[in-house]
């Protein structure tokens, strides 16, 4: 079963760094053409704003589940780090369950929205491209956020110490075991 986990992981985490690294290269390589083509030609790129809208979007969903995926997201630890191990162990597992299926259900929920963009032909006002086709990546980035949080509950119920995720474990409690 950690086999197959690991395997997951691996296969989302390289669509993750992907997807962020491509985003942020072109967003750079946009915005730099773009202040080049406004100071040196006195013309901007007329999609150049539109083009860093739909990166930004990439970016906060995959960047997302890349932010899970390092335990990187953020925690209300305040009550967690004053309680034992037991109580550490449950909340971990509980929190990580719930929060696997919010996000599942969050993704499902885009999906819809998703389509609704597709049946009403939704275009973007600059470039006239299809706006679900970009809007696609939040169902995704959410439902790859969703995998990082149930890979996390398996760890949890199926090993004895604490995982903030399939890569971090809690090392509070590692010097407790």
């Amino acid at each position: 079963m950690k086999n197959l986990l690991h395997r997951v992981s691996r296969v989302t985490e390289s669509i993750e760094k992907f997807v962020i690294i491509f985003s942020i290269l072109l967003m750079m390589a946009n915005s730099t053409a773009n202040a080049i083509g406004r100071y040196v030609f006195s013309k901007s790129l007329f999609f150049s704003e539109e083009l860093n809208q739909f990166l930004i979007v990439a970016i906060t969903f995959i960047g997302f589940a890349y932010a899970v995926r390092k335990a990187r997201n953020i925690r209300m630890t305040a009550v967690y780090d004053s309680l034992g191990y037991t109580a550490k162990k449950f909340l971990s597992t509980i929190i990580s369950i719930t929060t696997g299926v919010l996000m599942l259900y969050l993704a499902y929920k885009a999906v819809f929205y998703v389509m609704e963009l597709k049946d009403i032909n939704r275009l973007s006002p600059a470039l006239q491209f299809p706006v679900y086709i970009i809007y696609s990546i939040i169902p995704v980035g959410l439902a790859m956020a969703a995998v990082q949080y149930l890979i996390t509950f398996f760890m949890n119920i199926t090993h004895k110490e604490i995982y903030l995720s399939y890569e971090v474990i809690d090392k509070h409690t590692e010097e407790s075991l």
